[in-house]
């Protein structure tokens, strides 16, 4: 197998499930998924399942908090250090599986996942509350990491031919790196698990997976589509757990040779600072793959294409999954001589949206993830309604799922707290900007640099922001989410991370460690 004999990447394409065809799957998936909820899942160590002791981790969906979606062990600290030991001892035997191989099993999950494309959708309705088209983008985005990424391995084994120097012959090659811990989140249980694991694997790295508390049963059931692909169930490790107990432990160990961690700003630095310190035993320096937070600004210029169209483009950025993603739209920054005019479309467009569990497809915002994270949101609206003015939403709506109203809040300034922190749910600060050079400016006033947005249709403005707008992925004329793998390559500056490019044709560079080669000519 290599890259030649194949045909070209593309995107899994999206089912449309007002077509009754579509529906009717989803719901029989439903129907499907709702007779295994609860269930009791293993640890896999060595190869092997385990359980933990009597403290158990239990995941509950967020639409209807006291339905249970699936009990988890908790891993204990001799668990974890036996996990990296295991992967340790494995990565002799994985690393030398040919590339093509590992591309081939890797080719055979993304088939695996078409496959049970429905069932994980289901399961990411009910776990992690997202709606039917939130979930059905997860699971094609993660077909399409692992389809992507078996490409980019095939292309790696084959590297470009050096400049050869007289009697000799010069070669580079790729090697793994050795045991990788992966740290995904739950706001994209499975494609950015999906894709974080693949990429370590195809590779020929071994793995210690430590998934998100909020989300294990997804994290479990792509275990089961590794299996199947035939991937060796000793080059992958699973391990749900606490992360002061467990997750500072399988980071810190000499044995862990880098961290894919996709999170919180807080738990990044975290991460980073106990990697950064070297152990007894240890022969490297760790690497850190991070993908962290995200205040993302769209600019609505003066000259913007079309207003309805930036509206529709912010209320669709900003609420989104209920704003839970890294690269929503928190700020929207708009010229002072449309100002009012545009505030005037946002309102009845966030009044608009429907909102309840995230089963029912006539809804469009579900739950948020907790009831933590529901505290978290409601005290940042607070805080918003006393730096700003209440356009429409602000509470959380009766029942007993984790539901906030999408909220808008206006003349927020640069020095509010709504302007400058990550919230991570459905709010949306509004901004006024005198012109075109000071929106850029505010835009740019921030310690993340994740996504960023542009509506203009002025050729100097829009090479302006191209140069100026200090964001990793940045879009104009269209919402700041969305990123599709192979086309728009993930990854974001400052504070929002190493702008790692997941979904690019350079991602898979930081599992591996390349070796220059030079043979004299006898």
């Amino acid at each position: 197998m290599n890259i030649e004999s194949l045909p070209p990447f593309v995107n899994e394409a999206y089912r449309d499930f007002s077509l009754p065809k579509h529906k009717a799957t989803m719901e029989a998936a439903l129907a499907q998924v709702r007779a295994e909820l609860g269930l009791e899942y293993d640890l896999l160590i060595g190869g092997k399942p385990e359980k933990s002791g009597p403290d158990k981790l239990p995941s509950f969906n967020p639409s209807h908090p006291s339905e249970l979606i699936g009990t988890h062990q908790k891993a204990s600290p001799e668990q974890a250090n036996r996990a990296v030991e295991e992967a340790f001892a494995y990565f002799p035997t994985w690393s030398a599986v040919s590339p093509a191989e590992r591309a081939a099993k890797l080719f055979r999950a993304a088939e695996i996942l078409k496959r049970r494309k429905s069932e994980f959708n289901a399961w990411m309705v009910f776990e992690a509350g997202k709606n039917w088209a939130e979930a059905e983008a997860d699971t094609a985005e993660a077909i399409d990491f692992c389809d992507y990424y078996a490409r980019q391995m095939l292309r790696l084994a084959t590297p470009d031919p050096l400049v050869q120097m007289p009697g000799e012959d010069g070669i580079m090659i790729y090697l793994a790196l050795g045991v990788g811990v992966i740290i995904p989140p739950w706001n994209f249980p499975l494609a950015i698990l999906a894709g974080m694991t693949a990429a370590a694997l195809v590779t020929g790295n071994t793995v210690v997976i430590k998934p998100s508390s909020e989300t294990p049963t997804i994290a479990a059931k792509f275990m089961e589509v590794l299996l199947d692909a035939g991937f060796p169930p000793e080059s992958f490790q699973f391990l749900p757990g606490s992360g002061a107990e467990v997750g500072d432990l399988i980071v810190s160990h000499p044995k862990t040779r880098f961290i894919s961690f996709t999170g919180s700003k807080e738990v990044g630095l975290r991460i980073n600072e106990l990697a950064a310190k070297t152990q007894l035993g240890q022969k490297w320096i760790k690497r850190v793959v991070a993908e962290m937070g995200g205040k993302d600004a769209i600019i609505v210029d003066s000259e913007a294409p079309d207003l309805d169209t930036a509206a529709a483009g912010v209320i669709a950025a900003a609420f989104g999954f209920q704003g839970q993603k890294c690269s929503a739209c928190s700020r929207v920054i708009v010229d002072e001589k449309i100002y009012d005019v545009f505030i005037a479309k946002l309102k009845p467009l966030a009044e608009a949206l429907t909102q309840g569990p995230a089963d029912n497809p006539a809804f469009y915002m579900g739950p948020v993830i907790g009831a933590k994270a529901q505290k978290t949101i409601l005290n940042y609206i607070e805080i918003g309604k006393l730096e700003g003015r209440l356009i429409t939403g602000g509470g959380k709506l009766p029942g007993d799922g984790y539901f906030i109203q999408p909220t808008i809040i206006a003349d927020i300034v640069s020095s509010d707290r709504l302007f400058q922190e990550e919230i991570f749910g459905p709010v949306l600060g509004v901004t006024k900007a005198r012109n075109f050079d000071h929106a850029i400016e505010l835009a740019n006033d921030s310690e993340y640099g994740l996504t960023g947005a542009a509506y203009t249709t002025n050729p100097e403005k829009i090479e302006r922001a191209r140069r100026q707008f200090f964001v990793g992925n940045l879009y104009i004329n269209r919402k700041c989410t969305g990123a599709m793998v192979g086309a728009n390559p993930f990854g974001g500056f400052n504070m929002s991370g190493t702008d790692s490019k997941a979904g690019g044709p350079d991602y898979l560079l930081q599992f591996l460690q390349a070796k220059s080669i030079s043979q004299k000519r006898l």
